[in-house]
């Protein structure tokens, strides 16, 4: 390993803001000043470190891009006694765009590559924006051989990253903005040893780490030796410098997280930053006594710690004395401060008004709604006069389903857990409570079954089907794309698989008025899922 490395490398994993140059180029400056302290030779940084990723339909601003590039410059003319490598968008003359990586040094941009391999599946667009680049990203740096490629280029099979190993570099250095999802970084793993051992070259791997609109990067930058020993790996979900020495070895190989935790600081991560890169300080949430609003209400005291927490309760004639009491329970577990706005009363008014048009009809889901509605009314007013982000308590199974109220339970800025199904939620609320000297979401509301608490005796389930069975097909139709004939073949019943798939494509229209929220599954509603909301293909 040492007659591959030859120089002290340190693993910038940091967290930019998208648009934020000046900060970013600020923070890159700071990281660098650390690796150098600690001796570092190369200090290296992720995909688009300058602009921050992804910059989606700024890159169509040429402004923009002008400003990505002096910003570059001016912070090159800082560097002096080691390189640097960052991530930036690059222009020719004839306006085409790339995504690019700068290596910096003696106060200047020394050389450039851009990106070869352009995703454009999921939440990627690259295709959109850049221009494929064609140069073979071999530098030498310090007299070592090494090859720069981005993100993409490493994944793909017999990439640039293969040319440049037959060119004989010792270290392939890829510098990522990797969104997470649920096990990724296991993935991620296994295809950078196979890139080692397949090219016998040291692998340096970057990663970003924050949050970005739906999106959350984990970090887990990590070395790679020839013979696919990880020997150095960083903690995931937290900004941090990683220093390796010339043999490319660490101290530090962070171990992989259990599956609850990753997704767990996966949402903390991604709820704070979303807040505090948008100016709040605050959140408030509306809490049911429901295991829904309790996880939401952790999650957000994990991030912005309980003073900034507000839960507001909004009983109807619906809610039980028992829900009631776990709401109080939990926000004194909580230690957060609880405000209780019973809605008896507007209800009633409501239905006053409205019984010249409902006279002589059954009461329904307009009645039930009716509720939902006056809560979203009352958690906006309560933003609008105190500040502070609304945090919605819905999960994945209700919004594939539409068990949601538009302008009800939906309304707010931020869905925390709207990519996390239902079965998941009880693991999730399960995981905090174990980590807790004490548990902080009450055993009644885990042991309760859910309800929405609209009308007498409702239950969810009675409507949906048992939640275990409901999420198996979920998950089959809307992760892994399967027909309702393979769904039923594989042994779930043929009305309720269905069913649920009619609710599924028939509100459409729901999702696309939800609040974005935190992306941990391969299929997030929102720039995985695309489905036209005029729709006749049943099928």
């Amino acid at each position: 390993m040492t007659k591959n490395i030859m120089l002290k490398i340190s693993l910038a994993q940091i967290n930019p803001t998208v648009g934020d140059l000046a900060g970013n180029t600020r923070k890159i400056l700071e990281y660098t000043a650390l690796a150098q302290k600690a001796g570092a030779r190369l200090v290296v940084f992720p995909e688009l470190a300058v602009c921050g990723y992804p910059p989606e339909d700024l890159l169509l601003k040429k402004h923009f891009v002008a400003d990505n590039i002096k910003a570059l410059d001016a912070m090159s003319k800082k560097v002096r006694d080691l390189s640097i490598i960052t991530g930036f968008v690059d222009s020719d003359a004839g306006g085409k765009i790339y995504n690019a990586a700068a290596l910096i040094s003696d106060g200047k941009v020394q050389n450039v590559y851009h990106k070869q391999e352009l995703p454009n599946y999921g939440v990627f667009d690259e295709k959109r924006y850049f221009s494929r680049g064609k140069n073979s990203g071999i530098w030498t740096i310090d007299g070592v051989k090494v090859g720069i490629n981005i993100c993409e280029d490493i994944w793909i099979d017999g990439a640039i990253y293969q040319a440049q190993a037959k060119e004989g570099v010792g270290v392939l250095i890829n510098i990522s903005s990797s969104p997470y999802q649920a096990g990724k970084l296991r993935e991620r793993q296994e295809l950078l040893v196979r890139r080692a051992t397949e090219t016998q070259a040291a692998v340096v791997y970057v990663n970003t780490v924050g949050g970005q609109d739906e999106l959350v990067f984990d970090g887990g930058s990590m070395v790679i030796s020839p013979q696919g020993e990880v020997l150095a790996r960083a903690l995931q979900f937290e900004e941090t410098l990683l220093n390796v020495d010339r043999s490319g070895k660490n101290d530090q190989v962070a171990p992989l997280l259990e599956s609850s935790e990753e997704i767990y600081k996966a949402l903390v991560l991604g709820t704070r930053d979303y807040a505090i890169k948008n100016g709040f300080k605050k959140v408030a949430l509306g809490v049911s006594g429901g295991v829904d609003s309790a996880l939401v209400a952790c999650i957000a005291c994990d991030a912005f710690g309980p003073s900034n927490v507000t839960a507001i309760s909004m009983p109807s004639p619906f809610n039980s004395k028992a829900t009631r009491q776990d709401a109080r329970v939990l926000a004194k577990n909580l230690k957060i401060e609880l405000k209780e706005i019973p809605i008896k009363r507007i209800f009633a008014s409501y239905l006053k008004t409205l019984v010249p048009y409902f006279e002589g009809l059954p009461a329904d889901t307009a009645e039930e709604n009716v509720q939902a509605r006056i809560r979203g009314n009352i958690l906006m007013a309560m933003a609008n006069k105190f500040g502070g982000l609304i945090l919605t308590t819905g999960n994945k199974s209700e919004m594939a389903v539409g068990y949601c109220t538009l302008y009800g339970d939906m309304s707010g800025g931020y869905a925390v857990i709207k990519d996390v199904f239902k079965t998941k939620v009880y693991e999730l609320a399960r995981f905090r409570n174990s980590i807790s000297r004490e548990p902080l979401i009450p055993k009644s509301i885990l042991l309760r079954a859910p309800s929405a608490e609209l009308r007498s005796g409702q239950t969810d389930e009675e409507t949906l089907g048992p939640y275990e069975d409901l999420d198996k097909i979920l998950t089959a139709y809307i992760e892994e794309s399967s027909s309702p004939q393979d769904i039923v073949a594989s042994g779930m019943d043929e009305k309720l698989v269905l069913r649920t798939i009619r609710l599924v494509d028939m509100n459409e229209y729901k999702r696309r008025q939800a609040p974005p929220g935190v992306k941990i599954t391969p299929c997030a509603f929102g720039k995985d899922w695309r489905l036209p909301i005029t729709n006749r293909y049943k099928e």
